[in-house]
């Protein structure tokens, strides 16, 4: 497995990252075992999580992921050889539970970081990331920025100060952004220049065949200032891999257990996914590989966030980084695009 640098900084993390949000919903501790004895074995050093894992979000499931992770690095023995990250939620998105409604205060980021490391039995996380902004913004999916300038937001100063004095702890040792627009990322980037504060090394975004829209403006930050994505849904909660098609609901498959991911279900995303589909099989790939090849391919994408829910699917995602799409393969998906640009942001 292929490693790059995170940011300007000297971690080098796998191309292909471990995502974690299925484990303490749709798989046991022991998948979750499983899955990162697997990863490991074919390389992968990167993991991601988060304190409001797994989805759908549930106050009574709330932080068995990071939990069921620090069983496994404490029984594994492997703390030292692998790239840890986790988030902390912003406000909003029915987390009433959690803290009394999180907010990207010092307080909360405080407490936040500390009950993380203490389910994930570390002293540090490698990368710390603010999972959603603390504004009204286009995230989620959601189109049309409106401006609300009497909303009661947690000044970004204030989030980047109180990251700055958990990297000061020792607590972090690199601080990223998630469901972030260029406007965002590019305040972040300021105030840290301007106040000598620690510098964003990555974006966690959505990018995938259906939701290209990280190209429009997040791409040249990206490349710009070295904070790289860290893509996340690259097959659309399973989408691109076509087992959705013609009305299939596969039994425990994610679409079919949660109808609140309802934005792949649009009837010009399923004639993207069955251009995309049908392009592979063309090829002699499986859609999923095909549509994990291309966003491993985009140079500003740093590593690729995979989920499985069973070892078959991880095996095959990850095969995935052994995939060069030809040039002939990439001129089609841009023809496709050009006909269904992004139905699924």
């Amino acid at each position: 497995m292929d490693k790059q640098f995170l940011g300007k900084t000297d971690l080098a993390v796998s191309r292909i990252c471990l995502g974690t949000m299925t484990w303490g919903e749709q798989n046991t501790e022991a998948q979750a075992f499983e899955q990162l004895d697997y990863a490991v074995s074919q390389g992968i050093n990167f993991i991601d999580a988060a304190e409001m894992y797994p989805v759908p979000p549930r106050a009574e499931t709330q932080g068995l992921t990071e939990t069921y992770l620090g069983n496994w690095l404490k029984a594994r023995g492997n703390r030292q050889d692998l790239v840890i990250a986790s988030k902390v939620a912003g406000p909003g998105n029915g987390l009433s539970y959690l803290r009394g409604g999180p907010r990207l205060t010092r307080s909360h980021i405080r407490s936040a970081l500390d009950d993380s490391l203490k389910r994930l039995g570390t002293d540090y996380l490698d990368l710390y990331q603010v999972h959603w902004p603390d504004r009204k913004t286009n995230f989620f999916g959601q189109l049309g920025y409106q401006h609300d300038p009497a909303e009661d937001v947690t000044p970004i100063e204030e989030t980047l100060e109180a990251l700055a004095e958990q990297v000061k702890a020792g607590k972090v040792r690199h601080i990223g952004l998630s469901n972030e627009t260029p406007w965002g990322t590019m305040k972040y980037l300021a105030l840290a220049e301007s106040r000598r504060l620690p510098r964003i090394v990555s974006v966690q975004n959505p990018y995938s065949l259906l939701n290209r829209t990280y190209e429009v403006g997040m791409a040249e930050v990206s490349h710009r200032e070295q904070a790289g994505l860290l893509a996340y849904s690259p097959l659309g909660f399973g989408t691109l891999t076509g087992k959705y098609l013609d009305g299939r609901k596969p039994e425990g498959a994610r679409l079919t257990l949660y109808t609140r991911f309802s934005r792949y279900n649009a009837p010009q995303t399923q004639k993207a996914v069955r251009a995309y589909v049908d392009l592979a099989r063309e090829h002699g790939m499986s859609p999923a590989q095909l549509a994990l090849a291309f966003v491993n391919s985009r140079p500003f994408v740093t590593s690729t966030i995979i989920g499985a829910t069973g070892l078959t699917q991880l095996e095959e995602n990850i095969g995935s980084w052994d995939i060069n799409l030809s040039d002939e393969v990439l001129q089609k998906i841009e023809a496709i695009h050009q006909v269904y640009t992004s139905p699924a942001p």
